[in-house]
């Protein structure tokens, strides 16, 4: 078994300016998305769009701010709502206080959702038009967060066997027993394997809404196995079934992403079409 290398979260000490990792992982997230974006502007059917419906740079970037407002506004409330409904009732004013941690995909995925719905309003560009380009170019920011997840010492697995050879004893959890390194397996699930798998679908020709329901599948699915391994919340143990908060929470995702994907190809034209 391995113990956790207690890594400084803080990268770089400048006087009273203290840049920790986590930070770092976030500006890298952002930076894959532009990248990964701007490389989607070069993929059917967004590179043969006539020039009043044609995708640009600056479509990317706008995407990219409206998001991240969406995901640190919708990751919080649903933290808050989802997870300790009752504590954020009796202390509001908490909710503000992010520096302290309580942040949830689920939610942060409704704040995006949201917010590229007023994008696609705002551009006159079809919903799913918008959600299919965007879809291909979130795992790669899952994959940072979780890496950012690692360093911190944080959300780490269930109990191991002993004999598994990279479990892993994370101190900081009040046990000296292995455990499962969770954030590595969500890692190279809902971001490295999900980001080849969209990456390569969607590079296909597709129907309007197809990738993202592949999106809302792939990342239900694989979320939900990777569960299985992580320590639920204390504050919360397992719910029915013996299932944790997030497993619960993939259930509406992937019933979402089937009954999108199957009416998606039941329509006659494939995005490229859509000139």
């Amino acid at each position: 078994m391995l113990m956790y290398p207690r890594i400084d979260p803080s990268a770089l000490q400048l006087g009273p300016l203290s840049i920790h990792w986590y930070g770092i992982t976030y500006l890298a997230a952002f930076g894959l998305f532009l990248f990964l974006g701007f490389c989607r502007l070069r993929h059917e059917p967004y590179a043969s769009l006539p020039a009043e419906r044609a995708w640009t740079r600056k479509d990317v970037e706008d995407l990219l701010f409206i998001g991240v407002v969406g995901v640190v506004v919708g990751g919080r409330l649903g933290y808050c709502l989802f997870y300790k409904p009752g504590y954020y009732l009796s202390h509001p004013l908490e909710i503000f206080a992010v520096w302290q941690g309580g942040m949830a995909f689920h939610g942060g995925l409704l704040g995006v959702l949201a917010a590229m719905t007023w994008f696609a309003h705002s551009r006159r560009k079809p919903w799913l038009e918008v959600t299919d380009f965007v879809a291909p170019c979130v795992p790669t920011g899952l994959a940072a967060g979780r890496v950012g997840n690692f360093i911190n010492g944080e959300l780490w697995g269930r109990f191991s066997s002993p004999d598994l050879p990279w479990g892993m004893v994370f101190p900081q959890s009040g046990s000296m027993l292995p455990r499962h390194p969770s954030q590595v397996y969500q890692f190279l699930l809902e971001g490295l394997l999900l980001f080849v798998l969209l990456w390569f679908y969607a590079r296909g020709p597709r129907r309007l809404g197809e990738v993202s329901g592949a999106f809302l599948v792939g990342y239900g699915v694989l979320r939900f196995t990777a569960e299985f391994f992580r320590e639920p919340d204390d504050f919360l143990g397992l719910l029915s079934l013996g299932m944790s908060m997030g497993q619960w929470l993939c259930v509406p995702m992937i019933a979402a992403g089937i009954a999108l994907w199957a009416w998606a190809s039941r329509q006659r034209a494939p995005a490229a079409s859509l000139r």
